[in-house]
């Protein structure tokens, strides 16, 4: 029996689609995980740290070498001062990180703000939390932020943004325009920010991430959130951080402390490795993966599907409208047998699985060049058309 605080939040899509993949033996463009791993030395630096001795709780705050770590790669990226002792915490995954500033500091009843399509994690968490969504739709092709729609969204119950930039599944990373008028609107209706900033470093064609926390006004306001596991290509390490004032850092650790208290002990010291001694390797990466993108953007639309070219993010989105279909759901469903391809539908990441995204595929270009090449191959000749 499932307390009523679930009722309504369906299994999360991914492994819904992964489980689809393996079954089906079909290639697996839906969730976004790597299918090469990061660097080798900061591997390396995990197994010298269990072989040292690093296996056992770390603080809960996180281990000291770490939370440096992430204030240095915030200030050196962005000039943000963060005092590693009250600034920086270590969290499992941003996915936890979320759910504990979410479960730290949302009173029930208080509304956030939320561009949607959204990460699905962030529909269950804020009911968990008895938030109420005010979702902000990017809508496509552009899936650029309407300032208008986003000020209509905030009411005198407003407490919060959730925000997500680069944005994941939309790919689109805010501009600088987009993220004044958030900024702007935080400031008039004291509102906090938190940011899901994961692809920070996965940017695309001279788009810049301009994370929110350096606008004026915005430092003592917001909450950022970010992890190794994207920009290293390490996602099952699961080892995330957020940063922030103080008084946000604590409310997300008091909530943490009855999650996972802490995890990951011998990785915590190998990612401070990764943030430290290997501080170029998500630059290349995006060189990269901005290949790939192209690859799979080209191979989409030879294969008849409108698919927009990403900013940043692991993600393509192609509209299945063309084709006849009205549900993305149902061509997702459909595309395993008739193509041995899976992707995933955006219409679960829609408060509304009718509304603006019902015709939306995402998939996931972070896969070996030889993969893509497979999957568009097997799209190219495959019949998408409904019917």
């Amino acid at each position: 029996m499932t307390a009523s605080r679930l009722h309504g939040i369906p299994p999360t899509i991914f492994a819904q689609m992964s489980a689809l993949a393996v079954r089906t033996g079909s290639v697996n463009l839906g969730q976004g995980f790597p299918d090469e791993d990061g660097p080798p030395e900061v591997v390396d630096a995990a197994v010298a740290a269990m072989r040292g001795g690093a296996n056992q709780y770390a603080p809960g705050i996180g281990v000291p070498a770490l939370r440096q770590a992430v204030a240095e790669h915030q200030r050196r990226h962005y000039g943000l001062e963060l005092d590693p002792d009250t600034e920086v915490a270590i969290t499992t995954g941003c996915t936890e990180g979320i759910a504990a500033a979410l479960l730290g500091l949302v009173e029930p009843g208080d509304e956030v703000v939320v561009l949607e399509p959204y990460y699905d994690s962030y529909l269950a968490m804020l009911q968990v939390a008895g938030a109420v969504r005010r979702a902000v739709t990017l809508r496509s092709p552009d899936f650029r932020l309407d300032p208008d729609e986003l000020r209509a969204a905030v009411t005198p119950r407003t407490r919060f943004v959730l925000l997500n930039s680069p944005h994941n599944p939309t790919g689109t990373v805010l501009s600088a325009e987009e993220l004044a008028a958030v900024a702007a609107l935080a400031v008039e209706h004291d509102l906090t920010v938190i940011t899901d900033e994961v692809y920070e470093h996965l940017v695309f064609d001279g788009a810049v991430h301009t994370p929110i926390a350096t606008l004026p006004g915005m430092a003592e306001r917001t909450l950022t959130l970010s992890s190794v596991g994207k920009s290293y290509s390490l996602t099952g390490w699961k080892v995330g951080w957020a940063s922030g004032p103080a008084h946000l850092v604590s409310a997300l650790v008091a909530a943490k402390q009855w999650l996972t208290y802490t995890s990951g002990a011998p990785l915590q010291p190998a990612v401070a490795h990764a943030l430290t001694e290997h501080a170029g390797y998500p630059a290349a990466l995006a060189v990269e993966l901005r290949a790939k993108r192209d690859q799979l953007v080209a191979g989409l639309r030879a294969s008849g599907l409108p698919t927009t070219t990403p900013q940043g993010t692991y993600f393509a989105t192609s509209d299945v409208g063309d084709l006849g279909w009205d549900d993305g759901l149902a061509f997702c469903l459909a595309l395993p047998e008739r193509a041995g391809v899976v992707a995933v539908p955006e219409q679960v990441f829609h408060d509304d699985p009718r509304g603006p995204g019902r015709h939306l595929v995402r998939w996931a270009f972070c896969k070996r060049a030889e993969v893509i090449a497979e999957a568009t191959s097997r799209l190219a000749a495959a019949r998408l058309s409904a019917g």
